[in-house]
């Protein structure tokens, strides 16, 4: 790596970390708070507004609907919440849903399980950054052209962020979360003041109506209307599953702590959801899908954009879109919806990193980086949100449309497995009085499978030709996937497995080196084979133009090895040599052959364009003959041994594999 390179490095990552410092890197309550809880927490500035715009596609006439829909989205909060707290203490490894349902369901339920997180993970960063930027354009209108660009850009800082560490990130993060609850308590507090005091807030939209695109319904078709509200306002919930996927990352009593943690999470995002809710219905706000609907707005409905729900809140319970308290909450909220996308950052690497332990994705993915995050899982997420921004313009209308099917998936699957859990603990348990708390636990984790399975039916009724299908069509193919890399990695396992031959010695050495031309780099080749006492050593060249010289030379220094010449009446290289190393396999096929080939080692990336063609085409053929080993002997060009090479630092993972020793305590040298 070069200097330039590792300078940017370290200035963007900071230090790199020992592995022994991974336990300073765990969470107190007060952080994880921020870090896990605020992707919940922020939905409250768009669970409202999306219960909103789905009832207003039939006008005013449905908006009274509001507050029920709220109430059956805070009970069914609560439910997740309680049921998840039973997660955290059966299940402490940070699994999560993942674990769960692998164990008591099996593997393919697992798998499931985690296909729906991943891709819920990645909706996450997706509709928490571009609600971010729509509020931000909300304070702000002259942005609006800017939308993608701005959304990818806070994907990009997210990024950088998070990989310098949980820590570092954690304490970046706690005062924003805790500045937006504590700025939407003050603007429901004041708002419900207002309101007692006979002043009730009034939104820049109240006297809107709104042109429906569904009139006169009833019936059924009531029902599914007001389902599929519903659903959209149950974004509300994403996220708390990602408390029981970060237990490891808490500190000791992990379990109390996280259950606590997630207890606080779930009492916060009730009572700002409801008074967000409340505060909504007071002030009459109106908001509509598509601009132009909305009757009696000001503006150009087809360029400058409405308003979103806070944002209205805001200015009615504030007096004004140029008061303080106007942008302090849109700043509040701004900072909380990109924030929030870290709640992503820190469960999508951590569940890729449990995948690649049980060998359903790449190892690479359980590998942590300098500063002891999963590095490769937190760029990994990064692109595949930055991808889907780009694709569907930075906009919340349409990827809200793909989130929370997958997460309700896994609030089944993981609530049907604790209930499977508590069922095998109940039959092992003889105490009555312990078997009287397994009953209630189970009872929970009943009503919570039951209530999520219910809201995951009406999700996929609902949202499917809105765009959901997009992700049943990606979950089953993630599955596929992870199964197959298992697969992979299980034939492979197998057949590496030891039997009595592994250690046979080869009856013979068949050393070849490998000759282009005589020189210090061809010398040096043929010094190391002979030093290595090969059975048989000759040098090899392919018959060419230079043939001729190249013998006079070789005759000249009185070479101690034989030059044999192979013929090449194509010109070609490659084959020459392959074909002459089939003929020894087949003649001793208990022979081992060892191919030396000199190589250049260059400074300069141009430098590839001109050395080693051949030697790369030729090692990348033999590398696929059994029995034959390809050893490369490096010589440095002048530009390589003038590259600066920075001063090598202890890597995560050395004391682990053996290249360091263990610290031990400083000696006290003191009397």
């Amino acid at each position: 790596m070069s200097k330039a390179v590792h300078a940017a490095r370290r200035l963007i990552l900071g230090r790199a970390l020992r592995s022994e410092h991974l336990g300073d890197q765990l969470l107190s309550k007060r952080l994880a708070l921020p870090i896990f809880a605020s992707d919940p927490l922020s939905s409250v500035a768009y669970a409202t507004q999306e219960i909103l715009l789905v009832l207003s596609l039939g006008g005013l006439a449905y908006l009274y609907l509001t507050p029920y829909l709220a109430a059956g989205v805070v009970v069914l909060l609560a439910v997740v919440v309680l049921s998840y707290r039973q997660v955290v203490f059966a299940y402490p490894s940070g699994g999560g849903s993942y674990e769960v349902a692998n164990r008591n369901l099996g593997p393919s339920a697992g798998l499931t399980v985690a296909a729906a997180l991943l891709v819920d993970y990645v909706m996450t960063v997706a509709v928490s950054v571009a609600a971010g930027v729509d509020n931000l354009i909300s304070a702000i209108p002259s942005l609006n052209e800017h939308r993608v660009a701005l959304a990818v850009g806070f994907v990009i800082l997210l990024t950088a962020m998070n990989l310098r560490g949980v820590r570092e990130s954690g304490k970046t993060f706690a005062v924003p979360t805790y500045g937006f609850i504590a700025g939407v308590l003050v603007l429901i507090v004041t708002g419900l003041i207002r309101v007692i005091l006979g002043d009730a807030p009034v939104a820049e939209s109240a006297a809107y109506s709104i042109t429906p695109e569904h009139s006169g319904i009833t019936g059924l078709a009531l029902v599914f209307f007001a389902l599929r509200a519903f659903s959209s306002g149950c974004t509300a919930l994403t996220g708390v599953e990602a408390i029981s996927n970060g237990v490891p990352a808490f500190r000791r009593p992990k379990s109390t702590n996280a259950a606590k943690t997630l207890v606080a999470m779930g009492a916060t995002a009730i009572v700002m959801f409801s008074g967000i809710t409340a505060l909504a219905i007071i002030s009459k706000v109106r908001i509509a899908e598509h601009t132009c609907d909305l009757v009696g707005f000001t503006g150009n409905c087809e360029t400058d954009p409405q308003r979103t729900v806070i944002a209205q809140i805001a200015a009615a319970v504030f007096g004004g879109t140029t008061n303080v308290g106007f942008f302090y909450i849109q700043a509040a909220t701004v900072l909380i919806l990109i924030l929030a996308a870290n709640t992503a950052y820190n469960g999508f690497p951590l569940l890729a990193s449990i995948l690649a332990r049980d060998r359903y994705l790449p190892r690479q993915l359980n590998t942590r980086g300098d500063r002891l995050a999963f590095s490769n899982g937190i760029v990994l997420l990064a692109l595949a949100a930055g991808i889907l921004i780009v694709i569907f313009d930075a906009s919340v209308t349409h990827l809200i449309q793909l989130y929370i099917l997958g997460v309700f998936t896994s609030f089944t699957l993981s609530q049907a497995g604790m209930v499977r859990h508590w069922n095998r603990l109940l039959r092992a348990e003889p105490d009555r009085a312990e078997r009287h708390r397994i009953r209630l636990r189970r009872a929970v984790n009943g009503i919570g499978c039951a209530l999520t399975g219910l809201v995951l039916i009406i999700v996929t009724a609902t949202k499917f030709t809105q765009g959901a299908y997009l992700v049943v069509i990606a979950m089953p193919i993630l599955f596929v996937m992870m199964k197959a890399i298992r697969r992979h990695y299980d034939r492979v396992a197998a057949a590496l497995v030891l039997d009595e031959d592994s250690f046979d010695l080869p009856s013979q050495v068949h050393a070849i080196v490998l000759i282009s031309q005589l020189h210090k780099p061809a010398a040096r080749a043929l010094a190391y084979a002979r030093a290595t006492r090969p059975s048989t050593l000759e040098a090899v060249t392919v018959q060419s133009d230079d043939t001729p010289r190249l013998q006079k030379e070789w005759d000249k220094h009185s070479m101690p090895v034989s030059l044999k010449v192979l013929a090449s009446p194509y010109r070609e290289v490659t084959r020459p040599i392959a074909n002459y190393i089939k003929t020894i396999r087949r003649d001793n096929p208990r022979e081992v052959i060892t191919i030396y080939i000199p190589e250049y080692v260059v400074g300069h990336w141009w430098e590839h364009l001109l050395h080693n063609q051949s030697a790369l085409r030729l090692k990348g053929r033999l590398l696929y003959t059994p029995g034959v080993m390809v050893t490369s002997v490096p010589w440095l060009l002048d530009s390589a041994e003038h590259v600066t090479h920075p001063a090598a630092r202890p890597a995560p993972g050395d004391i682990r594999r053996g290249a360091l020793p263990a610290a031990t305590p400083t000696p006290n040298n003191r009397p």
